[in-house]
């Protein structure tokens, strides 16, 4: 859920955005009316995926400048970069880290004996454009101040940006460990507030689409959660789509050549440690005979030689993403081939148990991204009561 691009964007073209004309000829009444609707089926976090931010910004970006939140990494450029294109508008971007008030206002002219501001050619342009405004928190409070008149109404002194253009900001949390700024509450209040998630679906409708190496997607697919991380408080990769993009891009440039040290460098080069771990991890397996498939098939048993510990965790890990997908949350919503995909869990947990109790443990623990449905919890407790022993004394 790639140079150093965010990810081409893998957003999908809605019906809407195939009859999309320039945004003057559009309706402002309907538009505000979809952009109500759209805004009021957002969920409580008021989060969106980069589908749905498609079809915000085809609705709401032509009638007021939107500001889009979200952490490194998720494919915030590559979105703008793409609806500009939809629409048929040039993207302009500027980088709010690195400007100064000077290079919006523009410098000094005098004319006639008085002088007048000139912006810079990037913005003073003839035809409608999409201005991106990236990393809009990152810049200067002096520099927020020169973008007030520029968000509000479209204006940087005597140059107002043509009819039809489109300003769109973006920029990354306080939470990410990024360089931000606090946003003026005047500059706050001229923009439309989004925040952008990683979606897995998307993520991986678009990577088919998009040649990323075989072995990224299998392991996506098999560990979803993977697909992205909260930013580390200190200076170490993280995993995003984007540094997924990475190791993809360096396993193509391997090829057939690709040695186990390669791939460990490659994925801790990129990726969170606990991933690039259990990524190196999921190399090997594919290269024994060791698959989760299998085991879950009773054709094999869990691996037990010492050499095998590293594929051994990343089984029991996959497996408990594996229970935690399959079982429903509540019991009574449990159907036949659940009850018993339940039974087979438990039998396997208890195998487990015999070749490694801390591995066992570690798969019903409750400090997992991954919450084990209660009630499974419960049956362990009463079936395996030693396994669940790490688990109570985890909540007490």
């Amino acid at each position: 859920m790639r140079s150093d691009p965010d990810p081409p964007s893998f957003v999908r073209h809605s019906h809407d955005a195939l009859q999309f004309k320039c945004p003057h000829e559009l309706s402002r009444p309907l538009l505000l009316a979809k952009s109500i609707r759209l805004l009021a089926e957002m969920n409580a976090t008021n989060t969106v995926t980069p589908a749905a931010l498609a079809e915000l910004l085809l609705n709401i970006a032509p009638v007021r400048p939107v500001f889009i939140w979200g952490p490194p990494g998720i494919g915030k450029s590559s979105i703008v970069q793409q609806f500009a294109a939809q629409v048929g508008l040039e993207c302009v971007s500027l980088l709010g880290s690195q400007l100064a008030p000077e290079d919006l206002i523009g410098v000094p002219q005098i004319e006639d004996g008085t002088s007048r501001f000139c912006p810079p050619r990037s913005i003073a342009r003839k035809e409608p454009y999409c201005l991106f405004l990236d990393e809009l928190n990152a810049c200067s409070h002096e520099v927020q101040k020169a973008f007030y008149s520029l968000i509000h109404e479209r204006r940087i002194g005597e140059y107002i940006l043509p009819q039809g253009s489109i300003v769109i900001g973006a920029g990354n949390r306080a939470q990410d460990s990024a360089i931000v700024k606090p946003l003026s509450s005047a500059l706050i209040n001229r923009m439309v507030h989004v925040h952008l998630r990683v979606s897995f679906r998307e993520w991986m409708e678009w990577a088919e689409a998009n040649n990323i190496h075989p072995l990224v997607l299998d392991y996506i697919r098999l560990r979803s959660d993977h697909l992205w991380s909260q930013p580390p408080k200190h200076e170490e990769p993280f995993s995003t789509p984007r540094a997924w993009h990475m190791v993809s891009d360096a396993l193509h440039s391997y090829g057939d050549h690709l040695s186990d040290e390669q791939l460990e460098i490659v994925s801790f080069g990129c990726l969170s440690p606990h991933h690039a771990g259990q990524f190196k991890a999921f190399h090997k397996q594919l290269r024994s005979r060791f698959k989760l498939e299998a085991v879950l098939k009773g054709e094999i048993g869990w691996p037990h030689k010492p050499e095998d510990r590293d594929v051994l965790y990343f089984l029991a890990q996959s497996f408990r993403a594996r229970i935690a997908r399959e079982l429903p949350i509540e019991r009574t919503a449990i159907s036949e081939q659940q009850k018993q995909f339940a039974h087979l869990a438990k039998g396997l947990l208890k195998d487990l148990a015999a070749v490694s109790f801390e591995i066992a443990q570690l798969v019903v623990s409750s400090d997992e991204k991954d919450s084990l449905p209660d009630w499974f919890v419960v049956e362990i407790v009463r079936d395996l009561p030693r396994l669940a022993e790490k688990r109570d004394g985890a909540q007490s």
